[in-house]
C-alpha cells in the first residue's frame, strides 16, 4: 500500500482523501497509486512536478511517471508549464462534472463497448442456433437493449455542459420526492 510520507505532511482530511480515492480506485479497476496521484493533484492547489508527486507519495519515480501518463489518457491532468522551470508540471481537473465525464468515458469504452459488441455476436451467433431456445435469446436481446439504452444514455449525457447535468440530476431528485418513488409502502 501506498504510503503518504512525513518528510512532507498533508493535512490529515487531505491524507484520507487521497488514501480513500486510492482504495476506490481499485474498485474501479484503476491501479491504486494512479487513484492517489490523481487525488493527490485534485486536492493540490499548486502545479505539482513528478518528484514533488514521489516524495508527498512515497512511490518510485517509475510508477509516478507510468501513473502520469495514464492519468493524462484519462484527461483527468494535464501538463501545466512553469517559466524558466524545464519539468513537467501537472494539475488535475477541478470540475467535478468533468471529472466524472472522464471517469465515465474510460469505464464505457473498457466496459460497454465490448460488452455491446459480444451481446451483438452472442445474438448473430443465437439466431442460428437451434440449441439456443426462445427463452435464451430473450434474455440476450433483452440485455442488449438495456445496455444499449445505457449506451445511448451516455451519448447524451456526456454532451451536456456540467451546469446542465448538475440541474438533470437535481430535478432527477425532485421527481423522486414528489412521486414518492423508492420508498417502501
Amino acid at each position: 500500500m501506498t504510503e503518504i510520507t512525513d518528510n512532507i505532511k498533508l493535512p490529515e482530511a487531505v491524507e484520507r482523501f487521497v488514501l480513500h480515492w486510492g482504495d476506490l480506485g481499485g474498485t474501479w479497476g484503476v491501479n491504486r497509486t494512479v487513484a492517489q496521484i490523481h487525488a493527490l493533484l485534485y486536492m493540490s492547489e499548486r502545479p505539482l512536478n513528478a518528484e514533488d508527486i514521489q516524495q508527498q507519495l512515497g512511490v518510485a519515480r517509475s510508477n509516478v511517471s507510468n501513473s502520469l501518463k495514464e492519468l493524462l489518457g484519462f484527461k483527468l491532468v494535464r501538463r501545466y508549464p512553469i517559466p524558466g522551470d524545464r519539468r513537467d508540471h501537472f494539475i488535475a481537473e477541478t470540475d467535478v462534472w468533468q471529472v466524472a465525464r472522464h471517469i465515465a468515458a474510460a469505464r464505457k469504452a473498457r466496459e460497454i463497448d465490448p460488452a455491446l459488441a459480444t451481446l451483438e455476436e452472442c445474438l448473430a451467433a443465437a439466431a442460428g442456433d437451434a440449441k439456443v431456445s426462445d427463452e435464451q435469446i430473450k434474455r440476450l436481446r433483452e440485455m442488449h437493449e438495456f445496455t444499449a439504452t445505457m449506451d445511448r444514455w451516455y451519448d447524451k449525457m456526456s454532451s451536456l455542459p456540467s451546469s446542465t447535468l448538475s440541474r438533470l440530476v437535481a430535478m432527477g431528485d425532485a421527481v423522486v420526492k414528489v412521486l414518492n418513488l423508492g420508498r417502501k409502502n
